[in-house]
């Protein structure tokens, strides 16, 4: 009976590292999208986003199958229970992508008032973000996950400067309101990525632990 449950749990291991690499292609087609004007990259985010929720409901699948047929014990428990919180996190990650593509269809770079770098750099960070949330999940490592947890001020600081800059900008040239809000909404899709990166860890290290995680990580030293 363990052996088989052993079995399930390492095909619900495969299917959430699978979700994991859909949503870091998501957030690539849609920062694509954004900065080469590309339709293609954003009927891919598309399609991507609908494989992440065909994804998350066969893990959810999964995970009731587990619960419902075996006799998980209480780390077992925290394990399932943490991956239907994750995939609802990974399916969020799909949906801002998805958002941010739908902007970019439609965005044009009518000002030389806002220098569009720091929304890329944003970008980046939010995807180390979520790639090294997953990849916490695969390794079963409290500290990187913890530096999850801790790159989330970077990424709010990144936020707070673009709407900073978007201010400025405005100052400069008020007849492109319309797109310096575009870019706002943008930035905040990424901020709330990398939110859900952050909860992603969160579950993680709960998985391992039993320890639920508030805004700071937590020591390895006090498990």
């Amino acid at each position: 009976m363990r052996v088989k449950f052993e079995e399930q749990l390492e095909k619900l291991n495969v299917m959430l590292i699978d979700m994991g690499a859909l949503c870091e292609e998501a957030i690539g087609y849609a920062v694509k999208a954004l900065e080469e004007d590309s339709r293609e990259m954003c009927e891919k985010t598309m399609l991507t986003d609908e494989t992440i929720e065909e994804r998350q409901r066969e893990i959810e699948a999964a995970c009731l199958k587990l619960l419902l047929q075996q006799q998980p014990v209480a780390s077992d428990l925290r394990l399932v229970s943490a991956s239907i919180k994750m995939i609802g996190d990974m399916e969020r990650i799909g949906d801002q992508a998805c958002d941010i593509a739908e902007i970019a269809k439609t965005l044009k770079n009518d000002s030389d008032s806002f220098n569009r770098e720091m929304i890329s750099s944003m970008a980046e960070a939010v995807t180390d973000m979520v790639k090294k949330s997953v990849d916490s999940y695969i390794r079963k490592d409290i500290k990187l996950a913890n530096d999850v947890i801790i790159k989330d001020d970077v990424v709010d600081n990144f936020f707070d400067s673009v709407r900073d800059e978007l201010i400025k900008a405005v100052s400069v040239d008020s007849s492109c309101g319309e797109y310096f809000v575009d870019i706002l909404m943008i930035a905040k899709y990424l901020e709330r990525i990398g939110d859900h990166a952050v909860n992603i860890s969160r579950w993680v290290i709960y998985s391992i632990t039993g320890e639920h995680v508030g805004k700071e990580p937590i020591e390895e030293g006090t498990i």
